[in-house]
Parts: structure tokens; sequence; C-alpha cells
């Protein structure tokens, strides 16, 4: 199995940017997956994943935000942002038409493809899957960011760990439990915001990249 790459316009404004497309064999999902604010599609949590999720027989598409792209630290506007989220979804069902399509990703990736959900539903996409959703800023408890979710009518999943500093459990549980049964909250023991875990745990990075790749797998069999 291969990574090939690809390139597809993002906006007008921005130009193109980079993409990565694994497809394994005996497919059945595609997630169209979004990269965090500090680190690219290539960064090893990414990789990772993508690795985990073609292991499970989940393709994916991860691409570049502009700015990434360009080499700034800074995120673009959130209308960029949105549009590059359509518009890799667009090029990545261009790929390959046949595979029933997830959208999301890691924190700031996840909540603007949320974002973009619930200002119009993105063409083609069956449910939204966040790895560690962004509820707040750090040291700053707040739900406020969740004010858009309710707009949002298909399932998603929310991959939460326990000692994540953007998602208090205490405000991420009711936030997902208002939201109904279109929601799938899992918790992962003794993560933080990246899916690292303490020596002290018993358990490694990789036993927890295991595991929310098997969460991905076993909702995306049910709504698939």
């Amino acid at each position: 199995m291969t990574t090939t790459e690809h390139r597809f316009l993002a906006t007008e404004k921005t130009g193109e940017v980079g993409a990565l497309w694994r497809r394994p064999r005996g497919a059945k999902l595609l997630y169209v997956f979004a990269h965090g604010a500090g680190a690219g599609m290539s960064h090893v949590f990414m990789e990772s994943m993508a690795e985990r999720l073609a292991d499970r027989s989940i393709a994916t598409f991860r691409f570049q935000f502009p700015y990434m792209e360009a080499g700034r630290r800074r995120p673009d506007p959130p209308a960029i942002v949105q549009t590059t989220i359509r518009n890799a979804v667009t090029c990545a069902r261009k790929i390959d038409s046949k595979l029933p399509v997830i959208a999301g990703g890691k924190s700031f990736g996840g909540r603007l493809t949320s974002l973009a959900q619930a200002k119009e539903p993105i063409d083609g996409v069956r449910g939204l899957a966040f790895t560690g959703f962004p509820l707040h800023a750090a040291g700053k408890p707040s739900d406020t960011r969740a004010a858009h979710l309710g707009e949002i009518k298909i399932p998603m999943l929310y991959l939460q760990g326990t000692r994540d500093a953007l998602a208090n459990l205490e405000l991420m549980r009711p936030v997902c439990q208002r939201l109904g049964r279109r929601t799938r909250l899992h918790i992962v023991e003794g993560a933080d915001h990246g899916f690292h875990v303490l020596k002290r745990s018993g358990r490694t990075d990789d036993e927890v990249l295991d595991e929310l790749a098997n969460e991905i797998r076993s909702w995306g069999d049910q709504i698939g």
C-alpha cells in the first residue's frame, strides 16, 4: 500500500495546497482528515493514525491548510479554512466516488470542519470524527465553542483524553449529552490533548492510537 500525493485548489485567493491519499485494499470508508493548528498533514500523529486506519480498511485524505502550505504559523481566517475543507472533500470524492465519506480531524482541523458543517452541510459527508475536539483554550474552561454543534444533523464521534487541557470533561460530557443520540463520546483514559499517556499509566502511546483507530472503525461501521 502506498501513499500518493495530490494537489487541489484550496481557495481562489490562496491557491493550491498539497494532500496525501492512502487507500488500503478492500477499503470500506474514507476519512477526510484535517490537521491541527500547529502541525501539518505529515505530523507523526497524522501519519500514525493514517497507517492504523488503513490497517482497519479506512482510506484517508490528509491535506494542508493554506497557511501551513506557505510555512506560516498563524492559521488562516475561518472562511478560508472552511472553504479548504469543502474543497478537500470534493477532491477526495473525485479520487474515489464509491467510498462512504466521513470528515473531521485533529483539534483545530476538526473544530473548523464542524463549523463548516454547521454553516452548510458538506456535500457527501455522512459523519464527523474528532480527535481531541478543542472545546476551550487551555486554562479557560468554557463550552461556548460548542454553540454551533446543535446545528449539525449528521452523526458525530468525539475522541477525548481525560488529561486534555483543551476539553474539560465536566463540560464535554454535558455538551455531548445535549447533542443526543447522533453523538458518541469516547473517553481515552490518561491521554492528553495530543493523546500522549504517562509511563505510570501502564499504557503506551501506540496502544492509545490503536484505541482511537478501533473506535473510528467501529463507529464508521454503524454509519457507513
